[in-house]
C-alpha cells in the first residue's frame, strides 16, 4: 500500500459525479435518527466501524460529529477499546457489538449475537441500527477507495 494520502477524489467531487447515490446514501445514514434512534449512540456506532474499515474521512467527520453532540472526550478515546471500557451502556454496548457483527462478516453473524442485540433493540430499532450500520460501510467504502481528505477536526475535539 502506498503511504501517501493524496486524495483521488474529494466527496464534493463523488456528490457531483453520482448524485443520486449520494443522496441515497445520505438518505440512508439519516433514517435510523430520523426515526427515533439515539444520535450519541449511532455517531459512536459510526464512528467505530469508520476506525475498523480505516476511512479517516469518516473517522473525522463523526469524531466532529459525536463532539458536536457532547460526548466526552474519554468516551472518544475508549471506542477502540469498548469492551473493555466502562463508559458505554447496555444499549451501546451491544450496538457495538452488533455493528462489529455486521462490519466483519465474512463468518457470518452468529445466532447469539442477533439473539444479544434483540434483547436490547427492538424489531424496529434493530432494523434502523442495521440500516445505519450499512449506510456507514458503504461510506467507508468510498472514502477508502477515493481516499477523501479528512475534515479539519473541531476545536471542541478533546473537550470532555
Amino acid at each position: 500500500m502506498d503511504a501517501s494520502h493524496s486524495a483521488r477524489l474529494e466527496w464534493q467531487g463523488f456528490k457531483e459525479l453520482a448524485p443520486a447515490a449520494d443522496a441515497a446514501l445520505l438518505s440512508l445514514s439519516q433514517a435510523a435518527a430520523n426515526q427515533g434512534l439515539d444520535k450519541r449512540m449511532l455517531e459512536l456506532v459510526k464512528l467505530r466501524i469508520s476506525q475498523i474499515n480505516g476511512c479517516s474521512f469518516c473517522v473525522g467527520w463523526h469524531v466532529n460529529a459525536a463532539s458536536r453532540l457532547g460526548i466526552a472526550a474519554d468516551k472518544l478515546h475508549m471506542l477502540a477499546a469498548w469492551r473493555d471500557a466502562q463508559a458505554f451502556d447496555e444499549r451501546e454496548r451491544a450496538a457495538l457489538d452488533w455493528a462489529e457483527a455486521l462490519t466483519l462478516i465474512a463468518g457470518g453473524v452468529s445466532n447469539e449475537r442477533y439473539a444479544q442485540a434483540r434483547s436490547v433493540f427492538s424489531d424496529s430499532e434493530l432494523a434502523l441500527l442495521t440500516s445505519a450500520v450499512l449506510a456507514i460501510n458503504a461510506w467507508n467504502r468510498l472514502g477508502v477507495a477515493y481516499r477523501f481528505t479528512p475534515p479539519a477536526m473541531a476545536n471542541s475535539v478533546g473537550a470532555s
